[in-house]
């Protein structure tokens, strides 16, 4: 419970002095707000990093002297999760470090200063990785297939191999609440399974801990914030102007629900979070076969009120 509140930032907030220089300080200049958008901005602020807190601790994200890869794209979401952790990284129960780490994959006319800029005038670590998988997932990609697969499993391999040359323990990766519900119904409707993305995650390979501390926030916060921010937004050029994409196409539905029925999304991440396999008819999760026995155990072991009756 100590820990829990250690990394609510409104518990410790102004515990620790700020080092940063006033530069680095001043991502929002105050200037830019009126006094109720500031604390409109402070109130969503404030819940963005109560929501990342209550993910770390819940599912155990962040440990002593871990070095965390923040997977920067120059999409607000990615943008976000990096401001976040860094307000978090202040008050947190352990030392961790930061590490942002973009991945350069060659897309014509990529502006290639933009993240440099914004990260050295935060004053973060960084590396830029070029990798030209851009021309590979061109080449491969057959006429009128969505790039998405290809492309993503090129980025991760390069990522996780990164990952380990610069020895970072934990890779973060900025997927919010409707990106894992949007997987979760993508994987329903085209895989023919019943997952999504999990807040944690070991690799295959065993070798990288993936970790989503957004998991719990509304993209539409992220947005809000992201703007207020002024993040310097990067478009990806090579996957979000496809036609008829399927996750497009999910999201469009999703957000239909929301806006009919609200409240829906946030009672089916619920559900991601609560799952009873054996109502569901997973064969791997759940011991169907063995109900007779385990019925026939409890049986034996259940004490007869008739037997216990003296004779008369």
């Amino acid at each position: 419970m100590q820990d829990a509140m250690m990394f609510d930032p409104l518990a410790t907030a102004g515990s620790v002095p700020d080092t940063r220089s006033e530069a680095q300080q001043a991502v929002v200049p105050g200037d830019a707000l009126d006094a109720k958008a500031r604390r409109e901005f402070n109130k969503l602020q404030k819940r963005l990093r109560r929501q990342v807190g209550h993910a770390i601790i819940d599912y155990g994200m962040i440990h002593e002297d871990d070095r965390v890869m923040v997977c920067l794209s120059g999409g607000k979401d990615s943008y976000t999760l990096l401001e976040i952790l860094r307000n978090l990284q202040r008050n947190a129960p352990v030392s961790f470090s930061l590490v942002a780490v973009n991945l350069d994959q060659k897309q014509p006319g990529f502006p290639e200063h933009v993240l440099p800029d914004y990260l050295e005038s935060i004053g973060v670590d960084y590396h830029i990785l070029e990798r030209d998988t851009y021309s590979v997932v061109k080449e491969k990609t057959p006429e009128g297939k969505t790039t998405c697969a290809l492309c993503s499993r090129l980025r991760r391999g390069s990522l996780y191999g990164f990952a380990e040359e610069i020895g970072a323990t934990k890779i973060a990766l900025g997927h919010h609440r409707e990106d894992i519900l949007e997987t979760l119904f993508l994987n329903m409707f085209y895989g023919g399974s019943l997952k999504a993305m999990p807040p944690k995650l070991l690799s295959d390979d065993g070798k990288n801990i993936v970790i989503r501390p957004l998991a719990y926030c509304r993209e539409a916060d992220i947005a809000e914030y992201a703007r207020l921010m002024a993040f310097p937004i990067i478009p990806c050029n090579l996957c979000g102007s496809q036609p008829n994409l399927q996750r497009q196409v999910v999201k469009e539905m999703l957000a239909e629900w929301e806006r009919k029925h609200p409240g829906r999304l946030e009672s089916m991440f619920r559900a991601v979070t609560n799952v009873a396999p054996s109502q569901l008819a997973d064969r791997e999760l759940f011991d169907f076969e063995g109900l007779e026995a385990k019925r026939e155990k409890r049986l034996a072991s259940r004490i007869d009120a008739l037997n216990l009756t003296p004779d008369v």
